[in-house]
């Protein structure tokens, strides 16, 4: 089978001619060196250009990341080495290295070395400690050194590619090769050494079109590879896949397969000529630089081979070798959230094939490892060979002794107990395989189900399922696509009485096979069933559950990770990255009981589980009550206080609220108790909690509304001491308090208002208040202070100033004895009177003598009064006094 090299571009940029290219270990950047003198810093993941600078003006063949010293190291045709540092852009040092062009620079992983290559033949060592001294030179090469490599396995020893079509490879401090190596018909112009740990190789590309891989040990070419129709200019073992990379000047990328040199596919993005290919240790990431441009793409499947069964043992390949973990190794230790486990890591032994996929059964007995279009099941105890065959794909049934093989795209085999059962042809191919209860066959956009006995067709979807995943017991699945998952009940009854009855079966099945639950717009990458909740992570790295139609966030993560399973006696969830590093998050499986007791309307399971949840469990338990309508219950089981008094709320329980915001004191939760007391018309309720709430605002709505002249008064004094000026004067106008609104205009400085308040309201008032005003305003214009003119000083300006004094007195009892609200729509509204007229046509109240020594009042019209003095009237000549 062809290796599953999933290409994915990242990154295509247009420029000049790429000369060389690295990756920075750390950040995701790509260096790039350019004909014409440029070197560019691009973010692959952002895909923007952070740094840009220019060498010189001839072209720059190699540029190198010292990421340690934070530092460019750059070769160019002026044979000059120049170091930048990269965050500043400041130019360290620079100096002549060679007496030719530069063509390779490699730097040194642990030491404070650079190695230069040129075409003066020569190959340079310098020391930065010691001010970029030359320590060692290598002479040897009879024609341009193109390119130097170090050796992973030994960082002391390197290669060199030379157009003498040789390959030497030297060690530091010897200044003769230590041996070299012929094969190529014409001038070599790359090298790279194979990173992994079980072979001694090289390859080397050379002008006679060729590409040959070498054993160092034997020094003997062991497999060469042809297929380039130009020269070959770049090569690499790639770090993490079985593939080798070769580059030529025909355009193309070919990929090989490191193990089987067999071609796996060709890449040609149309940038003419390939110079470069740079790949990264413990990334998939491949930089690929030519004559227009450079381009950043993603090898492979991003998903470790890895795979946990329900005991806890985890098994994952790392290369070819295959490693076991067990979870019960890791002793008593607390473990926390999020944190890497750490795992006793033991070897199994190597792989015969690449592992691309690893899978445990059902029963967790057997591990079946994919790859190089092969299959292997172990034993999961001591990984011995129990079955092998040929498949594209593999695929457990929920019956752990059977499961399902796809050959090619046309043709699936079923297998029992390691034999072949049964050989079947999908009606419209198979693109794709999927196991659990059904045997699920992707094709042409469509799933297709079939039993896995009789491998009769239950049920043909429209859909182009990427992920098939069931629930253990066969009721639930989930089929993610590329853009959304959906959640879909299984009726094997119904099932079953289509197929006794032979009705309600049509040409894509049994139509009652499926009923869908839910549909939800996230991405799939891993996910796996817990009871009738699906756990799953999605594209924006997120770990979160679905139950009844509502998703729960259990963690966010820092980096992409993928669900290995959930062990329910530790109620952990654990999940795996690419490093191969295991962490784990606290999942209740109490919760989750409970969650799936609800969504089936089971309220005495339900409540049997309850006490089982932790306290701290609770109120994630009431949210999702909430979300299903069950509010009652919900307040019931949150410990949330600010849940809680929400909840009661929403219930309208007016007891629960105040309680809990009696104890918590807080404004909010006062206001929004009181909002609700008045919808239920609890009016002594709403104006404690407003009270409370030192909700002023609403405090006078309520009074108002209510004509409640106490609490007016109550809120009017409460505001004056509180600041809340506005409101007092609304209260204390209300009120008919006119010289307290004055007092509180003089108070607030606001005096201009202040004396235009006393000349409607308070005339008696002017003089004081005309005088504040005066002396305020003469501190900032004087002219303006001495123009305000005060109405005991100019009369003639105030003709009705005395009419106006009489009118204060005159209803000033009426506005200190205001009448109730119930008087509302009998009262003459403000606007319409007239106060000097009312006073001028209305009874006079006269103070008469009684006779006692006492004084009374009596109501005497203007005619009375016209000739009568009342002064020392006595009540006796009350008569003689009306009579007149």
């Amino acid at each position: 089978m062809p290796l599953r090299l999933d290409v994915k571009k990242k990154l295509v940029s247009r420029s000049d001619r790429v000369k060389s290219m690295d990756l920075h270990p750390k950040e995701p950047w790509m260096l790039v060196s350019l004909y014409n003198g440029n070197v560019h810093i691009w973010n692959y993941e952002s895909q923007t250009l952070i740094k840009s600078f220019e060498v010189t003006d001839l072209p720059v063949r190699a540029a190198r990341f010292v990421a340690r010293k934070s530092w460019v190291v750059t070769g160019s045709d002026d044979m000059l080495l120049r170091v930048y540092n990269y965050n500043t852009l400041e130019k360290v040092h620079s100096f002549e290295a060679h007496s030719d062009y530069i063509r390779s620079i490699v730097t040194h992983p642990t030491h404070p070395y650079i190695l230069t290559c040129s075409d003066d033949m020569l190959i340079k060592l310098w020391d930065w400690d010691k001010k970029w001294q030359c320590v060692q030179v290598f002479e040897g090469h009879t024609h341009y050194v193109m390119m130097i490599v170090l050796n992973p396995k030994d960082t002391n020893q390197f290669a060199s590619a030379s157009l003498d079509r040789t390959v030497k490879v030297w060690q530091l401090g010897s200044s003769h090769p230590n041996f070299t190596l012929e094969g190529h018909e014409k001038g070599l112009n790359c090298i790279d050494y194979f990173q992994g740990g079980d072979k001694p190789y090289l390859i080397s590309g050379a002008d006679d079109r060729m590409v040959k891989i070498w054993d160092y040990q034997n020094k003997a070419c062991v497999q060469t590879l042809e297929g380039h129709a130009q020269n070959v200019t770049a090569v690499a073992f790639h770090p993490e896949l079985p593939i080798i990379l070769t580059g030529s000047e025909d355009g193309t990328i070919r990929i090989w397969h490191a193990n089987t040199y067999r071609l796996e596919t060709t890449l040609n993005y149309g940038l003419e000529r390939i110079w470069w290919i740079s790949c990264l240790r413990g990334s998939n990431d491949v930089a690929l630089g030519y004559d227009e441009g450079s381009v950043m793409v993603k090898l492979g499947r991003e998903e470790p081979a890895m795979s946990m069964d329900s005991s806890g043992k985890i098994i994952w390949a790392k290369h070819s070798e295959i490693q076991q973990a067990n979870l019960k190794n890791i002793g008593d230790i607390e473990i926390k959230d999020g944190e890497r486990l750490p795992l006793v890591v033991k070897d199994m032994g190597s792989c015969e094939i690449y592992p691309q996929t690893i899978s445990h059964n059902p029963n967790g007995r057997f591990v079946v490892v994919c790859g190089d279009g092969e299959y292997i099941i172990y034993t999961a105890m001591a990984l011995r060979n129990k079955s092998f065959g040929s498949a594209l794909e593999f695929v457990w049934a929920a019956d752990s002794s059977e499961y399902a093989v796809r050959e090619g795209s046309s043709k699936v085999k079923i297998f029992k107990n390691f034999k072949e059962k049964k050989t079947f042809k999908p009606e419209l191919g198979a693109e794709g395989i999927f196991g659990g209860h059904l045997l699920g066959v992707r094709a042409s956009n469509t799933l297709s189900f079939y039993d896995w006995e009789s491998l009769e067709l239950i049920r043909r979807i429209e859909i182009s399922a990427k992920h098939v995943m069931w629930s253990d017991g066969g009721e639930l699945v989930c089929i993610a696509s590329e853009e959304a998952f959906y959640i879909l009940k299984f009726d094997s009854q119904a099932v079953q009485n289509a197929v006794a009855n032979n009705e309600g079966i049509d040409e894509d099945g049994i139509e009652a096979a499926f009923d869908v639950l839910g549909e939800i717009s996230e991405v799939v990458k891993t996910g796996l069933w817990v009871g009738d909740c699906f756990i799953y992570t999605n594209n924006v790295n997120r770990v979160n559950y679905y139950v009844g139609g509502e998703i729960v966030t259990i963690s966010h993560l820092d980096r992409v990770m993928y669900l290995l399973g959930y062990i329910a006696k530790d109620n952990r969830l654990y999940l795996g990255d690419k490093e191969l590093n295991i962490v784990s998050f606290l999942l209740q499986q109490s919760v989750l009981e409970y969650q799936t007791a609800i969504m089936r309307r089971d309220f005495d399971t339900a409540d049997q589980v309850l006490p089982s949840i932790p306290y701290d469990q609770r109120t994630r338990v009431a949210h999702f009550l909430e979300k299903q309508g069950f509010k009652s219950q919900a307040l019931a089981v949150t410990t949330d206080q600010d849940h809680k008094f929400d909840l009661a709320l929403q219930l309208k329980d007016l007891k629960a609220a105040y309680e809990l915001a009696h104890t918590a004191q807080a404004d909010e939760k006062w206001k929004s108790l009181g909002e609700l007391a008045m919808t239920q018309c609890q009016f002594g309720l709403a104006l404690e909690c407003l009270h409370h709430a030192k909700d002023y605002s609403g405090l006078l709505l309520l009074a108002t509304s209510a004509g409640d002249a106490g609490t007016l008064a109550k809120l009017a004094e409460t505001t004056s001491e509180a600041g809340k000026n506005n409101i007092a004067f609304t209260a204390n106008f209300l009120l008919g308090r006119l010289e307290v609104c004055l007092d509180i205009l003089i108070s607030t400085g606001r005096l201009a208002e202040a004396a235009l308040f006393a000349r409607t309201y308070l005339p008696s008032q002017i003089s004081r208040t005309v005088k504040l005003w005066k002396e305020n305003l003469s501190k900032v214009n004087t002219k303006a202070a001495q123009s305000l003119a005060d109405p005991t000083e100019y009369e003639n300006l105030f003709p009705e100033l005395q009419s106006a004094l009489k009118a204060e007195d005159f209803i000033k009892e009426e506005r200190e004895n205001l009448p109730p609200a119930s008087e509302y729509l009998k009262a003459t509204p403000v606007g319409d009177r007239n106060v000097i007229e009312e006073m001028l046509s209305g009874p006079v109240r006269a103070p008469v003598n009684n006779g006692d020594g006492d004084e009374i009042n009596l109501d005497l019209s203007d005619e009375d009064l016209q000739d009568v003095d009342t002064e020392g009237i006595n009540l006796d000549d009350e008569e003689d006094l009306l009579g007149d």
